[in-house]
């Protein structure tokens, strides 16, 4: 985990150097100073864990630290020291946002104790927040579903990879479970315990995704009104998964290969270097090779990634594994739709096991939740699968001629018309949602985002 920091101030220098040299035996990170000006400066250029600030100070006191706190980093820490204490100057720090409010004279023990509690109270909240979408048991080996050779062959190396440190690059088509794999890898190795994290690099706007990224402290651009921790320090001691690592930008690849190899960034807008332990997992449905070949993929990145590779098989690879999937998914919808459903039919499943499946296990997770959720009998029939490949056929299908009248066509116009009516029946299939219409239009989510704008979408 990355050192936990801590500012003291106090107007007392020897209060300052007390609470010091205590936290710093005890493993803090800190930094005091007896100016509440000085302490406002601090605060608008680092972040802090905890602030520990006295009441009653010359110049600028402890209740102004504490609002510049809350201001510029809500969920820091703080805990107000007084010499003057009193049940309505206790109530004021509380409401104001303080953990707690300490007397002195004060017992080191209860002090320590205070401290310690409420950091520990302040991880678990981030913890919970960050994984409140997942619990560890659901991302054990047996969770991947899947008896066959390819399939197996994975679990082996998933097993191997979780006991080592080194990086890893997931590849495979869209919709194969990279992202299952790559929190199998973590909840099997000894970070377990500690932080999976998340990054889409394709899902936000080039303009965020360094501050998502790194974090930025408040001020460094337009709308950063508080310091806030990035994903990389969120993920210290952990896992950072990096989905879609081919959509980074390349000033950003600059950046992330420092992070890897000198375990240190800076936030956006900080000066400071912050020290970082953190594994990072990607996973890629491009041929970064090619894009290193075209220039668009930094290549000593690319070996700093690619250190033990993982490549998913596509469902139409391994087609022995549909049965078992199909009835996992099934469990799963009948339990949330309440419905009981005992399974597919025969004919149902050879339509299913006679389709190539573009959107892989995603696209038949899909199905089953949409035939649940159609079907009136116990048993999903091949109604509603044949329904729904007849759509895909449908939509996969061109007109059987093409012809040019003799004033000619605008190519342009044609083509525009097209990708269109493509991109809405996407939407109208997938109910509205973007980021599904562009899976299935093989399309990443920036461009998604852009064709949309382009036709007023």
């Amino acid at each position: 985990m990355a050192q936990q920091k801590i500012l003291v101030v106090d107007d007392e220098k020897s209060m300052c150097e007390f609470l010091e040299i205590m936290l710093k035996k005890d493993g803090y990170e800190v930094t005091s100073t007896t100016s509440g000006e000085e302490a406002l400066e601090l605060l608008d250029n680092n972040l802090y864990s905890m602030v520990l600030t006295d009441v009653k100070m010359p110049g600028v006191n402890g209740f102004e630290v504490l609002r510049k706190t809350k201001e510029v980093s809500p969920d820091t820490v703080v805990i107000m020291i007084t010499a003057y204490g009193s049940p309505e100057g206790a109530v004021t720090a509380i409401k104001e946002g303080a953990y707690d409010y300490v007397t002195k004279p004060f017992r080191v023990e209860e002090v320590k104790l205070t401290i310690k509690k409420s950091l520990e109270r302040s991880n678990l909240i981030r913890e919970n927040i960050r994984l409140r979408q997942a619990v560890e048991e659901r991302y054990k080996f047996w969770n991947l579903i899947g008896k066959s050779p390819k399939m197996q062959r994975v679990y082996e190396l998933v097993e191997k990879v979780s006991q080592t440190k080194a990086n890893v690059l997931i590849t495979g088509e869209s919709g194969t479970g990279k992202e299952l794999v790559a929190k199998a890898i973590h909840y099997n190795s000894a970070r377990k315990d500690q932080s999976f994290v998340t990054l889409n690099c394709g899902a936000i706007p080039e303009n965020l995704l360094e501050s998502e990224l790194f974090g930025h402290m408040k001020g460094s651009f337009t709308g950063a009104i508080a310091n806030k921790r990035g994903l990389l320090e969120m993920a210290a001691g952990g896992t950072l998964f990096m989905d879609e690592i081919g959509e980074l930008p390349l000033p950003l690849q600059v950046k992330l290969l420092r992070v890897i190899q000198e375990r240190e960034f800076k936030r956006v807008g900080g000066t400071e270097d912050i020290k970082i332990d953190v594994r990072i997992i990607s996973a890629s449905n491009q041929d970064l090779q090619q894009k290193v070949a075209l220039a668009s993929f930094r290549e000593d990145l690319f070996y700093r990634l690619n250190v033990i590779q993982i490549k998913l098989p596509p469902l139409r690879e391994r087609k022995e594994d549909i049965p078992l999937l199909v009835n996992h998914f099934v469990r799963k919808y009948s339990a949330e739709t309440g419905k009981e459903i005992a399974g597919v039919s025969s004919e149902a499943l050879v339509l299913l096991l006679s389709y190539d499946f573009a959107g892989n296990v995603r696209e038949l997770e899909n199905i089953i939740e949409r035939s649940i959720t159609l079907e009136t009998s116990p048993t999903i029939t091949e109604r509603h699968i044949r329904s729904y490949l007849n759509e895909r056929m449908m939509s996969k299908s061109m007109p059987p001629t093409l012809e040019i009248p003799e004033e000619g066509i605008d190519l342009n116009k044609v083509v525009e018309d097209l990708e269109k009516a493509f991109i809405l029946k996407a939407l109208e299939h997938t109910e509205g949602i973007k980021k599904k219409a562009a899976e299935l239009l093989g399309m990443n989510f920036r461009a998604m985002r852009y064709k949309l704008a382009k036709y007023d979408l």
